[in-house]
């Protein structure tokens, strides 16, 4: 997979340069502490170790940076004769070699490294969000196909007891949402006019169809049904609960 974006792992701003010069300065210290004791001996090692971690924290650009101002350093203060540049000997030509070809070398490593890293952290960041975008699909494909059982279950359901059936009774989706108010624990959210009568509805008393078209949920319950000529007997119903693609839905129906 070719990453275009892995050249700019480096972070950006002020704030590089600053580190950038701030081990400039470190180095310069610190090699100019240690040169009491080592004299010409390995003028260019701090700028060196200075160069490779600011290639490695802060990019490529900075690192040259502090390469060619630690060279200039170097050569200025740690090769003999110091604080001069009107002489140019063997040990300017050794510092001039062979710092920038080792510093360069390393620097180089270092930006492949870093580079290859980004390209992978980049690789797994697009390969994690495919992932998730397969997992929201594989959820909502389920999803679909449990209301596509519901909705079959729900014909199944209907066509079956048929000449029980007294309505059904499409449920509120938004009724939970705040400002509603609290449903006693077991009663559904419904909308009271989204009710579609059945066969046996003619038969229920209108009290009762008013009052499970306000107060309707899952399980027994009794309603007066008229019995051919004679009076309304109390007869037990059920109601069920089906989930299905288009909403859901309260089937009541004659019978336990």
């Amino acid at each position: 997979m070719e990453v275009q974006n892995a050249r700019r792992w480096a972070p950006r701003g002020t704030r590089v340069w600053l580190t950038a010069a701030a081990a400039l300065a470190i180095a310069s210290g610190v090699r100019l502490l240690l040169h009491p004791l080592l004299g010409p001996i390995m003028p260019g090692t701090a700028f060196y170790i200075a160069a490779a971690l600011v290639e490695y924290f802060c990019g490529l650009a900075p690192a040259l940076t502090v390469m060619v101002l630690g060279l200039g350093i170097a050569d200025y203060l740690f090769v003999p004769p110091y604080a001069t540049i009107d002489v140019f000997d063997r040990a300017d030509l050794v510092l001039l070699v062979s710092y920038p070809l080792v510093t360069l070398l390393v620097i180089v490593l270092i930006e492949r490294l870093r580079r290859s890293q980004f390209r992978a952290e980049l690789i797994a960041s697009v390969a994690q969000s495919r992932y998730e975008m397969l997992l929201r699909h594989d959820n909502e494909r389920m999803l679909a196909r449990r209301g596509v059982d519901e909705t079959h279950r729900l014909l199944r359901h209907l066509s079956h007891h048929h000449r029980t059936f007294i309505f059904i009774q499409a449920l509120e989706r938004n009724a939970l949402q705040p400002g509603n108010d609290v449903k006693p624990q077991g009663v559904l959210p419904r909308l009271p006019n989204q009710i579609a009568p059945g066969p046996r509805f003619a038969d229920v008393d209108p009290d009762d169809i008013q009052r499970l078209s306000k107060a309707l949920w899952p399980g027994s319950h009794r309603v007066h049904l008229k019995s051919g000529d004679g009076p309304s007997k109390l007869t037990e119903c059920m109601c069920e609960r089906f989930t299905t693609h288009a909403g859901e839905f309260l089937v009541l129906r004659i019978g336990a």
